[in-house]
């Protein structure tokens, strides 16, 4: 089981951390990834991590905002989200999947957790 948390509603400008904790699943074999999808928009990749060696990426939108990090100990990765912007408004999700090479990706996600809502105001 794959939950998200830590959303919620901040002005434009704020920050956010969500939260992804796996129950039932070893993290130290998959890659983590959180998408977020905004009303009448398509599902997009945000950023991803490779659990094992911690390759991240970012897409362009949210590089230098987002940094993604994992705890192992605690099963656990975070998205730490600052200088959030009224159009990053969405569910966010996070994802992961079994991998046998370290590497980032959105593709082909095994598990998937229920979203967190993320509301930015004007």
């Amino acid at each position: 089981q794959l939950q998200a948390s830590g959303g919620g509603l901040v002005q434009a400008g704020g920050s956010l951390r969500l939260s992804c904790t796996a129950s039932g699943f070893n993290l130290d074999y998959y890659r983590v990834a959180w998408f977020r999808q905004a009303p009448g928009k398509e599902r997009e990749g945000v950023s991803c991590i490779s659990i094992s060696d911690g390759e991240a990426y970012y897409a362009d939108s949210v590089k230098g905002r987002f940094t993604i990090s994992r705890d192992k100990a605690k099963n656990s990765v975070y998205l730490q989200m600052n200088s959030l912007k009224p159009e990053e408004t969405a569910v966010y999700y996070c994802a992961i999947k079994l991998i046998a090479v370290p590497g980032c990706g959105f593709d082909n996600m095994d598990y998937w957790g229920k979203g967190t809502q993320v509301t930015v105001s004007s």
